[in-house]
């Protein structure tokens, strides 16, 4: 049927249908990157920063996915393709994306009473899975930091009086506002939802199941999730991945969900990750609340908190500059481990440099 077809056409015809990639044990190589793109990519991400005062941007770990192919990868200090690296905040997505494979199970809806699996919550009746995911469970939570300790909801949760039970301690706070009404961020919340999985998946299951539904699926060897004095995983901050592991989840998001030839993901739960929370009202320079993931996405009035990234990016977030980026048009996945103390890093310029260094310059 394809006999007497230009070769031209033919060529690309078999560029246009070549076979997806996907890491085995270890991640398929792609081009490597050069030239003044990536010089300026590596000036910003990997400046000289005085250590005694913490001042300045310090990365430990910068990976980029092209296609399913690793095509850059740079380490710092003791961090090497092999650390498991504390990925903060990022742990509130992996519980999302441990959750999707829950509700594929068919163990949750998203407009579930949250009391059904965490009967603490008995006294929030209408508050949802979604709302949790959402950060608008109308918790009057506090996510202050070490610059704000004496008011912090979460350093008391991890560090002091909420150790031991973290989802107990969420819920004896008082509400601020009904349940899916409003925005706040709240680590808290994440908690719970990790507290409500234990009930989902039952006691026997709960303890191997962040790996045996997600991690050891896609190829996940090194990840370390810890727990408070319950058992319960502290979704909120804790779990440990190398930027290599990190990016398979990212792959997956991209993806829509499908690892392989399997979906691993139902495709309305990623879409859900995706979507604006309906009630946010955004704020100048932060991203914008999906369902446990950020997004690139313009809202009520306000521009993309991103402006220099396709509006289809979205990411993982944690404390101190940790960021995993995925940006499905451009088949991209960026995994960005760091310490930076003082503020100063800047995801929409790590994205730009990134850009042009990895699409830009690839362009024919």
């Amino acid at each position: 049927m394809l006999k007497g077809l230009p070769l031209i056409f033919l060529l690309l015809l078999s560029f246009g249908t070549r076979a997806e990639q996907w890491p085995a044990e270890q991640w398929p190589s792609g081009p490597v990157m050069t030239g003044p793109a990536l010089q300026a990519l590596e000036q910003y991400a990997f400046a000289p920063r005085n250590d005694s005062t913490r001042q300045g941007i310090r990365t430990d770990a910068l990976l980029v996915i092209r296609d399913g192919q690793l095509i850059y990868e740079r380490y710092a200090g003791s961090t090497t393709a092999e650390t498991p690296h504390l990925t903060w905040s990022i742990s509130k997505s992996l519980m999302a994306t441990v959750l999707g494979v829950a509700y594929g199970e068919g163990l949750c809806k998203l407009q579930d009473p949250v009391q059904k699996f965490y009967p603490p919550l008995k006294k929030y009746p209408t508050m949802t899975l979604a709302d949790l995911l959402h950060w608008a469970s109308g918790i009057d939570w506090q996510e202050d930091y070490e610059y704000a300790p004496l008011k912090s909801s979460v350093v008391a949760m991890l560090y002091t009086r909420g150790r031991a039970d973290m989802g107990a301690f969420t819920v004896d706070h008082d509400s601020y506002a009904a349940p899916g009404q409003a925005f706040r961020y709240s680590s808290g919340d994440t908690n719970l939802l990790s507290a409500a999985l234990k009930t989902m998946v039952g006691p026997n299951r709960y303890a191997d199941y962040p790996w045996a539904a997600l991690f050891e699926p896609l190829g996940i060897r090194r990840a370390v999730w810890e727990t408070d004095a319950t058992g319960t995983f502290i979704a909120s901050s804790y779990a440990y991945l190398t930027a290599r592991d990190l990016a398979r989840v990212g792959l997956l998001m991209a993806r829509d969900g499908r690892w392989g030839d399997r979906q691993l993901l139902p495709k309305d739960w990623v879409a859900f990750n995706r979507e604006p929370f309906a009630h946010y009202r955004a704020n100048q320079d932060a991203a914008v609340p999906g369902g446990h993931w950020w997004l690139n996405r313009a809202v009520d009035g306000a521009a993309q908190p991103w402006p220099d990234a396709p509006a289809d990016t979205f990411a993982a977030l944690g404390h101190w500059g940790q960021a995993m980026y995925v940006i499905p048009s451009e088949n991209l996945v960026i995994v960005r481990y760091g310490d930076d103390r003082d503020g100063s890093y800047r995801h929409n310029e790590l994205l730009k440099l990134a850009l042009k260094t990895f699409v830009a310059e690839v362009q024919p």
